[in-house]
């Protein structure tokens, strides 16, 4: 009788060369997976988020300039380089409107000044108090509308258009003088982007 030894056993059999490829198959199809999500996820996920602020952006520049007449406060720094407006300090009652179009852009300006700051303002569009007309209503019907400014009432109105060369803009300037120590000023500059 032999004695059967039981049987060790061998060496572990190296992957057959069908499972190795499965494998890399699927590592394969892994790395094409994570690079498809970074190079198009990434990017239209991106996309989606700027393309939500930028619809929000528009709505609330809609909203603001979908508003009929003035918006009380100064005009920034630039729209008043940019139109040529120089409202002086001291100034109440500051407001205005600006719209752009393909074919002329308008900056709509209202203020209370002093006498004094009539002059500065004056001054600084090239011109002097000889320069206003009397009852010479320079802002047309149209801008009246736009802004809701009626200069047919009570009021000493006094006029100017100051022409200026493109792109230069030209502004078309009323005062009520009814208080010539507060003189109410309208302006509404305009120039051809």
């Amino acid at each position: 009788m032999t004695e059967s030894l039981p049987q060790q056993p061998g060496p572990p059999e190296a992957p057959g060369p069908a499972a190795e490829g499965r494998r890399h198959m699927i590592r394969r199809r892994a790395l094409t997976l994570i690079t498809i999500v970074l190079l198009i996820g990434v990017p239209a996920g991106y996309l989606a988020i700027s393309a939500s602020q930028s619809r929000d952006s528009g709505r609330d520049k809609e909203a603001k300039y979908a508003a009929t007449g003035m918006t009380e406060g100064w005009p920034s720094k630039l729209q008043r380089r940019i139109y040529e407006v120089p409202v002086p300090v001291p100034s109440e009652e500051v407001a205005y409107y600006e719209t752009n179009n393909w074919k002329t852009s308008r900056l709509y300006v209202q203020f209370e000044t002093t006498a004094a700051g009539l002059d500065v303002f004056l001054a600084g569009l090239g011109v002097d108090r000889d320069a206003l007309k009397k009852d010479r209503i320079a802002i047309s019907d149209r801008a009246q509308r736009v802004t809701g400014w009626e200069f047919g009432g009570s009021g000493s109105w006094w006029g100017v258009v100051n022409e200026q060369e493109d792109p230069a803009p030209t502004q078309d300037v009323v005062v009520n003088m009814e208080n010539p120590d507060y003189p109410m000023v309208y302006v509404v500059s305009h120039t051809v982007p």
